[in-house]
């Protein structure tokens, strides 16, 4: 099993355990906690696959992927009652999903095409996709509209991943530079609030005002 095979594995697994603690917050049956954690967990990488024309998508090629992600999502159905907060649980286990699929997303889309720019996309695509379906299916904040950053995190990641491999170095040092990288901005913006620049209303105009 390779570096790449094992960040995919555990991404998805810990993609579908912030599915699974929606689901618990929410307090859904286990079917919503299988649901969830399955769509949270294999919906970064359909998309990426989707739109590098790999095709059938990872999961159908190999059903594990599902596997697993049923399996964590009984596994939280079972146990995330007990955690102290579910909340801060989901955040920092996204945190650490998101630092590994964007390097995983990346790696993919420059094998695929050779191009540094398409690697950024697929990483970050992949590394964020999965929290957005969580959040709007769960009904929960759109990790979007939160303050603290969260895609530049993705992009950071897969940035830094795509640089190490471009100047030769070993495959799992540029996997560890590139998680490493995107989870030190993740938390730094979970931990200090950590924001980029944000639009401001003209003058004398209402925020939701369209014309």
């Amino acid at each position: 099993m390779t570096v790449l095979d094992l960040l995919d594995y555990a991404g998805v697994a810990v993609f579908a355990a912030t599915g699974a603690l929606s689901a618990s917050r929410k307090q859904l049956d286990i079917i919503g906690y299988v649901f969830l954690a399955s769509i949270t967990g294999i919906g970064g990488g359909t998309l990426r696959d989707v739109i590098l024309g790999a095709t059938p998508v990872f999961w159908v090629k190999n059903p594990l992927y599902l596997v697993i992600c049923a399996t964590v999502g009984v596994a939280l159905f079972l146990s995330s009652h007990r955690l102290d907060s579910r909340y801060r649980a989901l955040v920092w286990l996204d945190a650490i999903g998101l630092s590994a699929y964007c390097v995983m997303g990346a790696a993919k889309g420059l094998s695929a095409t050779g191009s540094p720019v398409v690697a950024l996309v697929t990483g970050m695509l992949t590394a964020t996709f999965g929290g957005i379906l969580r959040d709007l299916l769960a009904g929960e904040p759109s990790v979007l509209l939160r303050p603290e950053i969260y895609v530049t995190a993705a992009l950071t990641g897969s940035a830094v991943f795509t640089l190490a491999t471009l100047v030769g170095l070993p495959l799992i040092v540029a996997s560890g530079l590139g998680i490493v990288s995107a989870f030190v901005v993740r938390g730094g913006a979970l931990k200090f609030g950590w924001t980029l620049p944000t639009g401001k209303a003209g003058p004398g105009r209402d925020p939701d005002d369209v014309l």
